[in-house]
């Protein structure tokens, strides 16, 4: 079943099943729209909160499972469905790409989507006879004056969500040395040593520790010459 969830934005056919497969009233996210009555022109707003669903988000950032969401929709009917179309508000976490810090930001979430009647495919087949078989998979439909908003809401979400998140827009991120946050120490910096150096300043330091020897054998050997 989250197989389904999980392709739905690339799989509009799998996006129906998914649809059929969950579509139970007692859901938050399911809404009936008989009161319209199939009058074309009728229409109704509906406010509610509801809890958000498992994986919504991406790899970085998204709304915590459980989380509230708080849902403006309106719905319209028309010829052969009911266009619905609204916002969805949550708050997102997840952590800044550069420095790794935990984050949290007010998302809105705007979305439209036309659920057709299922008898109206029938007239929107022979009407359309021509178009591509792609149209029809990309259709949405009413079950029993039902729909379900979950798939529409994840992909408005998703598609909502920064790719690249950051705590600020002009975070210095992590050292790439130590791993040290740079916003937390600005002046922190490491001495750059050049490897094509190195083997020399190993040198000068053997130089420098052999010419303390010398010394340290010189003044010895004045301070014999004193006693004598």
């Amino acid at each position: 079943m989250q197989y389904l969830w999980q392709t739905a934005a690339r799989n509009p056919r799998r996006k129906q099943e998914a649809i059929n497969a969950r579509l139970d009233h007692r859901s938050p996210l399911v809404f009936d729209t008989r009161e319209l009555g199939r009058r074309p022109g009728a229409l109704k707003r509906v406010s509610r909160s509801a809890e958000a669903p498992r994986d919504l988000g991406n790899e970085v950032i998204g709304v915590p499972e459980g989380a509230p969401i708080e849902l403006d929709l309106r719905l319209e009917s028309v010829m052969d469905g009911v266009l619905v179309t609204g916002t969805g508000r949550a708050t997102v976490k997840g952590e800044c790409v550069r420095c790794l810090e935990p984050l949290e930001r007010e998302l809105d979430a705007d979305f439209q989507e036309m659920f057709t009647y299922p008898d109206a495919d029938a007239r929107v087949r022979e009407a359309d006879a021509g178009d591509d078989a792609e149209d029809e998979e990309d259709t949405l439909f009413l079950e029993d004056d039902l729909f379900d908003l979950e798939p529409v809401l994840r992909d408005a979400v998703v598609l909502a969500l920064p790719m690249q998140p950051v705590c600020q827009d002009d975070c210095p991120g992590l050292c790439s040395d130590c791993g040290v946050r740079l916003a937390d120490d600005p002046d922190h910096h490491h001495d750059a040593v050049d490897i094509r150096w190195a083997a020399l300043q190993g040198l000068a330091g053997t130089v420098k520790d052999g010419e303390k020897d010398n010394m340290g054998g010189a003044e010895a050997g004045v301070d014999e010459k004193q006693e004598k």
